[in-house]
């Protein structure tokens, strides 16, 4: 009887501390709404997205970060902390309150209190003054997969519309049926799920009403005839998701209209647009004086942070980069004609070889690497998130458990935090990492380092849609000089 009366204690006991902890949760999620929609702060942990989460998803993150740093930062912890921030005047910032939490639980003996420690910690921040941010239009060009998944976050991550505002949406037709198919495209998603928001399609003003923002609906065959000022949109940052021009010539085209500040294509750039990879080489363009860039592609976004982190620690003699990547819609869905090799052939059921330029798209970004990598691709039938194989020689001698290393504190701190996630699990699959913010999963238990101490493989994953989007969102940040102070 004793050992069942222990049971049922145990039981009791663990129910409650779960009890405690989700309430701790629901208050924090209050606090995190405060300081995101009236200060523009936005708290994450290890750089996963506090804001929109539940209960239940803010408790599994800090298991998260249990697993990444050692130690364990509890509910408690984090409550506190946002607790003394939202009293805190600090300017508009993006603070990884993991990080807090974790030198909070290593350093609060040297504190007096946790109004000490947080200003001590946020000395930087400290005055509403510090950074006053002058908010951007945007103008998403196309509204296909790049396209709705950037509107979907440019609307989440509007807080206050202090950093970039979504005004205005361009397609080739804006009939009430069309804006009505767009919607519908934009509120449920096969891979991604439905819009945590609402969507109120306004047919008599030709826009849509996403979560209060009125998002113009525009219809052009012509990017040059567009005069976006008649819609109040001016100085703005055009997104172009369509890829139907990549070179200064064609792109220039949407410069011509009235309203449009910079373009930035979704694609590779041809010619002597600049191809930029956010967090390698964004600051060796001058956006003060150019007015055309390109976000690179997926699969450059998701190799060149390792490949950077590899070669500045080990240094790359030479390599081969294989990416297994998932199906898109320039592949047919069943067998017909297809103006490339193999992809006519159905995309659904078959794993197709074919080209990929990621091997001299990373010169273009990380120039010592020229001449030193080749690359193949194989598509496959899952329709998001891939992989790069990197099979690389390096020139210094290593281990697995060297590589990890660099990796993972890539991961942690310096300027690649945002780009890179370490990953320990050996359970994952591609399906886990669907809406993983990061440009580059680490699959760190995967790493494999050759007898002879040079030859390293690395497996990489990557959801080669929304990743990439939020890649091509924190470099418009950039165009737009709407970066706001980090903590990480």
């Amino acid at each position: 009887m004793s050992n069942s009366n222990e049971g049922a204690s145990a039981y009791e006991t663990e129910l409650n501390e779960w009890i405690r902890d989700e309430k701790a949760a629901i208050e924090l999620i209050h606090v995190l709404g405060e300081l995101w929609f009236d200060k523009s702060i936005e708290l994450v942990i290890f750089r996963n997205q506090l804001v929109d989460r539940s209960a239940s998803e803010i408790l599994q993150l800090h298991n998260y970060a249990l697993n990444m740093v050692g130690k364990p930062i509890t509910i408690q912890d984090t409550l506190l902390l946002s607790k003394e921030i939202i009293q805190t005047e600090i300017a508009p910032a993006r603070i990884d309150i993991g990080r807090l939490a974790t030198e909070w639980i290593n350093e609060k003996a040297a504190y007096e209190s946790v109004t000490e420690f947080i200003a001590d910690k946020l000395t930087a921040f400290l005055g509403t003054d510090k950074r006053v941010l002058k908010p951007k239009d945007i103008v998403l060009y196309g509204f296909g997969r790049i396209g709705r998944i950037a509107a979907r976050e440019l609307i989440i991550q509007a807080g206050k519309g202090e950093q970039l505002r979504l005004r205005a949406i361009v397609t080739r037709s804006n009939s009430d049926e069309d804006i009505s198919k767009r919607a519908a495209l934009l509120r449920t998603d096969s891979v991604h799920g439905p819009f945590p928001g609402t969507i109120i399609e306004d047919f008599e003003n030709k826009a849509l009403i996403i979560n209060g923002h009125n998002v113009k609906m525009i219809a052009a065959s012509n990017p040059a005839t567009i005069d976006y000022t008649a819609y109040g949109i001016d100085n703005a940052i055009l997104i172009d998701n369509t890829g139907a021009s990549r070179d200064r010539e064609g792109l220039s085209e949407h410069l011509k209209s009235k309203g449009i500040e910079k373009v930035l294509l979704t694609a590779p750039g041809k010619g002597d647009i600049p191809n930029v990879v956010y967090g390698i080489n964004q600051s060796a363009f001058d956006h003060k004086t150019e007015t055309i860039f390109s976000a690179a592609s997926c699969t450059t976004n998701a190799i060149v942070p390792v490949l950077k982190v590899i070669q500045q620690n080990l240094g790359i003699s030479s390599g081969h980069i294989e990416t297994i990547h998932s199906y898109t819609n320039d592949q047919n869905l069943l067998d017909n004609y297809h103006k490339k090799y193999r992809r006519g052939r159905s995309a659904a059921l078959n794993m197709v070889i074919t080209e990929t330029g990621a091997g001299s798209a990373v010169t273009k970004v990380i120039p010592e690497l020229s001449g030193k990598l080749t690359s193949n691709s194989v598509r496959v039938p899952t329709p998001n998130v891939s992989l790069a194989i990197l099979k690389l020689t390096v020139e210094t001698n290593t281990s697995k458990e060297d590589v990890n290393s660099v990796l993972r504190n890539a991961a942690l701190k310096g300027e690649l935090v945002e780009q890179i996630q370490y990953s320990i699990s050996n359970e994952l699959v591609s399906s886990d990492l669907i809406g993983n913010p990061c440009a580059s999963i680490v699959d760190s238990p995967a790493t494999i380092v050759a007898n002879d101490k040079r030859n390293v493989i690395l497996y990489v994953w990557y959801d080669n849609e929304y990743g990439y989007t939020r890649q091509v969102i924190r470099y418009a940040k950039h165009l737009a000089d709407v970066i706001r102070l980090t903590y990480y």
